[in-house]
C-alpha cells in the first residue's frame, strides 16, 4: 500500500514595490540568513513577479504569496492575501512621481 504524497504549498510574505502592468505587481520578499563561515545574520532579498487577479494590490502593501503554476513567462506566484495596507505617505509619494 502506498503512502499519499502531501503536496506542501510553498508560501512568502513580501512588500509589494512596483504596479508593472496589468494584473502584476512586483512583490520584494525579505529573509534572515546565518553566514556559513562568519555566523553573521544576512539579510537576503529577491523580487517576484506575481499575478494579482483583482488589481487590489497598492504599492507598500504587505502582501502573501502563492506558488502557482506558470502564468506567463516569468509569473509562477500569486496574490494569496493582503495582510497589510500602504500607508497614506507612500501612496502620495508615488502619485507625485508620477505627475
Amino acid at each position: 500500500m502506498e503512502a499519499k504524497r502531501e503536496k506542501r504549498i510553498t508560501t512568502k510574505v513580501g512588500t509589494v514595490i512596483a504596479k508593472s502592468s496589468a494584473k502584476t505587481v512586483r512583490v520584494l520578499v525579505e529573509r534572515l540568513e546565518k553566514h556559513p563561515l562568519y555566523k553573521k545574520t544576512v539579510k537576503r532579498k529577491k523580487t517576484f513577479l506575481v499575478h494579482d487577479e483583482h488589481e487590489k494590490c497598492k504599492v507598500g502593501d504587505v502582501v502573501r504569496i502563492v506558488e502557482t503554476r506558470p502564468i506567463s513567462k516569468l509569473k509562477r506566484w500569486r496574490v494569496a492575501e493582503i495582510i497589510g495596507l500602504a500607508s497614506k505617505e507612500i501612496e502620495t509619494e508615488n502619485e507625485g512621481e508620477l505627475t
